[in-house]
């Protein structure tokens, strides 16, 4: 095994602190890594500009390189693309929905304000859904309302 995928496998274990069921690389934010001797590089890509998480991921990737021997790294945020939603594996979607957020659908399927989109609940499955607030706990979810099974639930928004 290489040591870059090395480090992609230890890098799995860094979650995403806002949503702990999946890893930076499972979202799209891990972009890549590079190693120069003892250098180690690690890209990501924040899902928004300001987004307050990155700054814990930084200090998880640093952290995480540490105890598994690593210790020359540098950690870059990379803007060469705008971070989308659609970098979300088919899995991270997977473990949105079980975890009870309503995963982001594809960009191509999201042009209708999120009034207008039909949003399953990640509980039920129902599609008698509404929205209720155009943000939640981060700016990131919305907050949606399942008439069927009276639940509510957060909805990852596209970017």
């Amino acid at each position: 095994m290489t040591i870059e995928r090395n480090i992609l496998r230890i890098l799995d274990d860094v979650k995403d602190p806002e949503i702990p069921v999946l890893s930076i690389a499972e979202m799209g934010i891990l972009r890549g890594v590079d190693v120069e001797g003892d250098q180690i590089l690690v890209r990501i890509t924040p899902t928004y500009s300001g987004c307050p998480a990155m700054h814990a991921i930084r200090d998880e990737i640093r952290e995480t390189l540490n105890k598994h021997g690593y210790s020359n790294v540098e950690i870059r945020e990379d803007f060469s693309e705008a971070w989308t939603t659609d970098w979300f594996t088919d899995e991270a979607r997977e473990k949105l929905n079980t975890y009870g957020i309503a995963p982001p659908q594809r960009l191509e399927k999201s042009i209708k304000s999120l009034e207008e989109r039909t949003i399953p609940c990640p509980f039920c499955g129902s599609e008698n859904t509404h929205l209720t607030s155009e943000f939640g706990s981060t700016s990131c979810k919305a907050l949606f309302y399942c008439k069927d099974c009276e639940q509510p639930f957060e909805h990852f928004k596209c970017h």
